[in-house]
């Protein structure tokens, strides 16, 4: 069964609307492309000038999964693409600047986009340093009381920090950056404070990469702050039951004591846009220097 969907005047052949992707939910394919279509003016700011990998789900949640960057040949030109050199060779990422390009990539099954951290204009500088926090197991407690440490380490610093579930486990704190620095530098920086962090408290936080190392510890990531890597896009999906989506949220919203990173859903997320809208519009009008902060950050550590 096909149907077609017309947005930003590109008409879109939906193929196999009715097949489930969430099994233990009854969440067909046509109801996440839906989703999509509706969450695009929110979320496509997020998204645009930047490359695109794609976390495809072809069958489903519980099927086998992968993560494509290359864009296949058959993507319509209107996609718009961007040509990026990589280690053996060049790839073609796919970037999305509207509604019918997020559309299109739902309908390719590609149910989380994750973006790089740097636009594509000046693909080696980001605007974006991100910390993934990873817990050991499901337990949200430890995950709340490291970002709000984070969070008063980077404001001693002098930087503003915001907040994201990630829709899975953690959450991703995050600092919008000032374009000064590549990618080494900014990621030596988010090193340092989660090296710091993990001296204060080491029987509770490690940044081992290693899972068999980690233990019971939170993981502090800072390894998506390199060239090349990704984050999970703001209001994708994930591919867990209930189809939690990555929210930016308000530092005040994770205070609360049954708050997990899986809160918000497809089903829910509208109801908290229409109540207290995106907590990250207009992220881009705080941008930081780093500058000040390293300086800051050299003397704590000394």
């Amino acid at each position: 069964m096909k149907t077609e969907m017309k947005i930003g005047g590109h008409t879109i052949a939906i193929t196999n609307p009715d097949k489930i992707l969430f099994p233990q939910d009854k969440i067909t394919k046509l109801e996440v492309i839906e989703y999509y279509k509706n969450i695009a003016s929110v979320m496509v700011p997020h998204m645009e000038d930047r490359a695109v990998t794609m976390l495809r789900f072809p069958n489903g949640i519980n099927g086998e999964s992968f993560y494509q960057k290359d864009i296949p040949d058959y993507f319509p030109s209107w996609i718009k693409r961007v040509e990026i050199k990589k280690s053996g060779g060049v790839l073609h990422h796919v970037v999305c600047q509207n509604a019918a390009t997020l559309v299109y990539l739902a309908n390719q099954v590609c149910l989380t986009p994750h973006i790089w951290l740097s636009r594509i204009d000046k693909i080696n500088i980001p605007d974006r340093l991100i910390f993934d926090l990873d817990p050991s197991d499901h337990d949200f407690k430890p995950v709340r009381s490291t970002a709000f440490i984070i969070k008063e380490l980077l404001e001693d610093l002098g930087l503003h920090p915001f907040v994201m579930t990630t829709g899975s486990r953690g959450l991703h704190v995050v600092i919008p950056l000032k374009r000064q620095y590549d990618f080494d530098w900014v990621r030596a920086f988010a090193r340092d404070i989660a090296e710091y962090l993990v001296r204060q408290d080491p029987k509770s936080l490690t940044i081992a990469t290693l899972k068999k190392k980690r233990g019971k510890r939170l993981f502090i990531d800072t390894i998506r702050n390199s060239y090349a890597a990704t984050g999970v896009a703001p209001y994708a999906i994930r591919a867990h039951p209930g189809a939690p989506v990555a929210t930016p949220v308000e530092w005040d919203e994770i205070k609360a004591q049954k708050f997990t990173s899986q809160r918000y859903t497809i089903k829910t997320v509208f109801k908290r846009l229409k109540a207290e809208g995106d907590a990250w519009k207009g992220i881009d009008k705080h941008t930081q220097s780093l500058t000040v902060a390293r300086k800051k950050l050299d003397s704590l550590i000394k």
